[in-house]
């Protein structure tokens, strides 16, 4: 390196913004997380014993999904390509691709190929990385503001491991505020004095996003005059060094689960001017209205269900509908769904009983389909020693027999609450039972 390359790279070191300047190399300096990184937590662990897989970082901007990706390539020796899939198509990724498989071949070396915003590469562009994940010719790690479940393929996500990670809590960063002030090599050198109230705008400001509270810090300090050698940072200063407010509800992810979990619970409360507030407070965001779609159908078939079994169907027209016409229109659309659910019944017998199967089916011993059950359409079926099936269509609809094996027929999943449509339903099959019975 010449001396003409080394003053460039201490002019760049020079001008990087604090966030890069703070940007930690260890899992030790790594703020927040504890859950994943935590000691004896699983991200450590497979990065203490070298194990590094295919994974989705999935979270809120600025709660570190760059930074940790860096750091497991720096503590576990791999090589490390980046790329972001929103300036980058299939071309990019076969340069990376041949990159990784050039590591591999004369250095020995795995290559960790960091992607960034991976939902918003294509399905064709995600099936590209399938094989090259499958042969770990890369270790794959993907960062994503979305759910990966519903963006990114189902035969690439399931052979990732999906790790959540978490917006910063008000002690992580008034930790960075401290670290900023104290450890970063330029502001250290500034006699920095910041009152109570101004970290606690800063922080509040931020809401759980390190970066943007770097930044915040950065121009307030750069921005203000020094009063005898003493930079003075207030709670003024701060507002001054914001554009505007960060939202506390941001579609790209300022914290926007705690609107939405507000919305299904406002909706599940049957509060209609708090359901509302919250939809016109995610719209205004610029929520995808996907999003907000998809819950509503989730909350019609959890929270109301068979009291009304019409508001699956008026969520399901609402997102389709939604989706054909788009904003702002939709906004209108989304309103009458959510005042519906709002003002329906709440039931959610069938949600707790799938839940309670589901968990039966987990722990018991799997046991055989009874063979008067069993299909008959495949050859040599009819080889099989059965019962006799009685075929309800033969009896009016309804005939009493067991369906359940044996040793389970007494298990009862399903409770019903008796409320709304439900309860009708379950008055006319008693009805037709009580008939039988005489």
């Amino acid at each position: 390196m010449d001396l003409f390359e080394l003053n460039r790279i201490r002019e760049i070191e020079k001008s990087a913004p604090l966030a890069d300047r703070l940007r930690p190399k260890t899992l030790d300096d790594f703020i927040g997380q504890e859950h994943l990184i935590g000691e004896g937590k699983i991200l450590r662990r497979m990065i203490k014993a070298d194990r590094i897989y295919s994974s989705i970082f999935y979270g809120p901007p600025g709660v570190g999904k760059t930074t940790l990706a860096e750091i497991i390539s720096n503590t576990t020796d791999m090589a490390f390509e980046k790329i972001s899939a929103v300036a980058s198509g299939i071309s990019d990724l076969k340069k990376k691709i041949e990159i990784a498989k050039d590591n591999l071949k004369f250095e020995n070396k795995k290559t960790i190929l960091f992607i960034d915003e991976i939902h918003r590469f294509n399905k064709s562009q995600q099936d590209y990385l399938l094989p090259f994940v499958e042969d770990s010719t890369i270790i794959l790690i993907g960062a994503t503001t979305e759910n990966p479940y519903f963006e990114v393929n189902k035969a690439l996500i399931s052979r990732m491991y999906v790790f959540e990670l978490k917006s910063h809590s008000y002690n992580d960063l008034k930790m960075l505020i401290d670290r900023a002030i104290n450890k970063d090599r330029i502001l250290q050198r500034k006699n920095i004095s910041i009152t109570n109230n101004a970290i606690e705008t800063l922080i509040s400001y931020s809401n759980g996003d390190c970066r943007a509270l770097l930044n915040a810090l950065e121009i307030a300090v750069f921005s203000q005059d020094d009063n005898k050698g003493i930079i003075e940072i207030d709670r003024q200063t701060i507002l001054d060094s914001i554009q505007k407010k960060i939202s506390i509800y941001d579609r790209n992810g300022d914290r926007h689960y705690d609107t939405i979990s507000a919305f299904i619970k406002s909706m599940r409360g049957s509060d209609v001017d708090a359901s509302i507030y919250y939809l016109a407070k995610m719209l205004n965001s610029g929520e995808d209205i996907k999003f907000i779609g998809r819950r509503m159908m989730i909350f019609a078939a959890e929270d109301i269900s068979l009291a009304d079994p019409n508001a699956l169907n008026i969520a399901t027209n609402a997102f389709n509908a939604s989706i054909a016409v788009g904003m702002p229109e939709a906004r209108i659309i989304l309103a009458e769904a959510c005042v519906y659910l709002a003002l329906s019944p709440k039931n959610n017998s069938t949600y707790l009983a799938i839940n309670k199967a589901m968990d039966f089916v987990k722990n018991k011993r799997d046991l055989e389909v009874p063979n008067k059950l069993k299909d008959t359409h495949y050859k040599d079926s009819k080889k099989l020693v059965k019962d006799e099936y009685l075929y309800p269509h033969n009896y009016n609809g309804y005939v009493k027999q067991d369906y359940l094996p044996d040793e389970y027929k007494n298990e009862k999943f399903y409770e019903p609450k008796n409320i709304g449509y439900e309860k009708e339903l379950v008055e006319k099959l008693e009805k037709v039972k009580r008939g039988l019975d005489k």
